[in-house]
């Protein structure tokens, strides 16, 4: 029999698996998100992409702003759920909440156990050059990301990869993986296993004091710090436009020969000189203006070679 489940979730990366649990016959009993926000130039209040959803498949929507009183694990047991699927919710499950429904509560979780608990595995993962990272689903406890793993599937990370390429990549594998994870529980047939107490890192939450670009780190450490951070916050640098340095986040970049002071432009196609090596920027943004190529940008903004960018 397919199972009964809660879902709990919030952003884009959250959506695939509920549309898979969905397809795959599992009945859902109730959505929980975040409360909508205001957003755009109305600051009118706006769905979060699994309540559009989930709206959408005529699930009934829940939005508490807090989980720890009696009346919120009053209305999570009434709906008498085999299992909670929790992918992405932005809320802490108390320890009651998560004994609620019978079989436990499951989460997708964005890295390989133990590396990169917390907020911001996908972002963490570039930034300290990873060779891989993947998806795991976990089995939840009152600790963070601490839960004994049921299922995994690696996924290596390219040099050309950014925070949102491999977020898109993640989510459908992630997915995959639960569908197949509620497949087993549904058979009785999960399997866990406890988390190494070795190799446990934390991916602390993205702060925008970290996004300024050091162009003294060597090409690749460059490199992956801005694609860590992109599209959000943004890793950003200082150019000099018309006379004035004016902030610019570098989106999308690649490792180039050559070599300098850093920060100095070595030709006027933004190959940029770093501690060592060289990056080019491929994609860029200036404040208020949509990303643009790079090419697109140098035609109303050139840039000589041995202009410093900060």
């Amino acid at each position: 029999m397919p199972l009964r489940l809660i879902f709990m979730g919030t952003p884009d990366f959250a959506v695939p698996t509920l549309l898979e649990l969905v397809a795959h016959g599992h009945e859902i009993a109730a959505v929980y998100t975040r409360v909508a926000k205001p957003a755009g130039r109305g600051m009118k209040p706006q769905l979060s992409p699994v309540e559009q959803e989930a709206r959408r498949l005529g699930i009934p929507v829940f939005t508490p702003a807090t989980l720890k009183t009696r009346e919120s694990l009053q209305e999570l047991e009434a709906h008498a759920a085999d299992a909670a699927v929790v992918v992405a919710y932005g809320m802490i499950l108390p320890q009651a909440i998560l004994d609620a429904p019978k079989l436990g509560c499951f989460n997708l979780h964005g890295s390989l156990l133990p590396r990169w608990r917390g907020a911001a595995p996908i972002n963490r993962a570039i930034m300290a050059d990873d060779a891989e990272t993947g998806v795991m689903v976990m089995k939840m406890d009152a600790g963070l990301d601490t839960g004994d793993v049921a299922m995994a599937e690696r996924l290596m990370i390219t040099d050309a990869m950014t925070a949102a390429d491999l977020h898109d990549a993640l989510a459908p594998l992630g997915a995959d993986l639960m569908v197949r994870a509620m497949g087993a529980l549904e058979r009785g047939k999960l399997q866990l296993t406890k988390q190494s107490e070795e190799g446990i890192t934390y991916a602390v939450k993205i702060d925008k004091a970290e996004a300024r670009i050091d162009w003294d780190r060597p090409a690749r450490a460059v490199l992956r710090h801005i694609h860590g951070l992109s599209p959000f916050p943004g890793a950003w640098c200082e150019m000099p436009i018309e006379g004035e340095p004016v902030r610019v986040k570098i989106l999308r970049c690649e490792m180039t020969n050559g070599s300098g002071a850093a920060g100095d432009l070595l030709d006027d196609r933004l190959a940029v000189a770093c501690g060592e090596g060289a990056i080019r920027v491929l994609e860029l943004q200036r404040a208020g203006k949509a990303p643009m190529k790079a090419a697109v940008f140098l035609r109303g903004t050139p840039l000589k070679a041995g202009t410093c960018v900060k």
